[in-house]
């Protein structure tokens, strides 16, 4: 049976630098945000984290051959709109219910299954980490028999979160045309931060394994926490050579998705980013504190 460690809640909120993190761990095959793996890795071909366009990447292309023969455009077209239909926050409700709802749901669970399956038999690693953060796909994850799924909830100050998404980032896995990545306002990035973190919230009443991490306590004592994580996912917490105090060492990895940082390697200096404090505008501030004030409290934020 492959086991996932799911990083869940919402982006911005320092998931790439837990994953690539835990990537380093022995008995961990770190990649990325999977749910993407059909667009951004099969159709448009953009960079995996080892440098090498997806397609060109000897450990996707031994996964793609185990999972399914070989990538398919055909075939990937043909998942990706069935994850645009069925992997949605409004379809929660479809994924938490154990009955087989349609055929359609259940050839995307199938095929998502022979993709972890793959993953696990070419890594030969005991954990998968995946961190797609989106909570609907740790739903779907949940019906796919054979695979055990942990869910660790990352949060952090919806205002750091929110000054991220207002940024103006550059993609840096594009193979041909430079794009950027999402932005949202004040307003509607609040609303998704409830969203999000509120259906991811809604795990730790079922039966997945389920923990609390926030961003600012992960990085104020990296390897502590790092330690409770790998035991959470079900390691022994040795093997952290990599880590020490605030600094880590970075190898290349083989993730999908996800913000510019899962490209670094090398020593890496582990520190809050805290900008928002001070380069973030008050009246934003305030917004973004009055919308997402429930959530401020429920994870200790002042």
């Amino acid at each position: 049976m492959a086991r996932v460690l799911y990083i869940g809640g919402w982006g911005r909120s320092g998931s790439t630098l837990l994953d690539r993190l835990l990537g380093q761990v022995e008995g961990c095959c770190s990649v990325g945000e999977m749910r993407d793996i059909w667009l951004r890795g099969v159709l448009e071909n953009r960079l995996c984290g080892c440098g090498e366009p997806f397609l060109s990447c000897p450990f996707w292309h031994e996964v793609g051959d185990r999972a399914f023969g070989g990538w398919d455009e055909r075939h990937a077209r043909t998942v990706h709109a069935l994850r645009m239909r069925y992997d949605r926050p409004w379809t929660v409700p479809v994924l938490m219910a154990p009955l087989r709802w349609s055929s359609g749901l259940e050839r995307y669970v199938d095929a998502t299954g022979a993709l972890y399956r793959a993953i696990a038999d070419t890594s030969q690693a005991e954990v998968i980490v995946d961190s797609t953060k989106i909570p609907s796909y740790a739903y779907l994850l949940r019906r796919i028999e054979d695979l055990e799924v942990r869910f660790l909830h990352l949060v952090r100050d919806s205002r750091g979160v929110v000054y991220s998404w207002q940024k103006s980032v550059r993609r840096p896995d594009a193979t041909e045309k430079q794009d950027l990545m999402l932005r949202y306002g004040s307003v509607s990035a609040s609303g998704r931060y409830l969203l999000y973190n509120g259906t991811a919230g809604l795990l730790r009443r079922s039966a997945v394994p389920y923990t609390l991490v926030r961003y600012e306590d992960l990085v104020a004592d990296p390897r502590a926490y790092l330690e409770r994580i790998v035991g959470f996912a079900g390691l022994r917490p040795g093997g952290m050579g990599f880590i020490d105090d605030d600094t880590a060492e970075l190898h290349p990895n083989h993730t999908v998705d996800g913000n510019p940082m899962r490209f670094a390697a090398g020593p890496l200096r582990i520190s809050a980013d805290e900008q928002w404090r001070t380069a973030m505008d008050r009246s934003d501030q305030r917004t973004v504190s009055m919308l997402t004030r429930p959530l401020l409290r429920r994870y200790g934020y002042r």
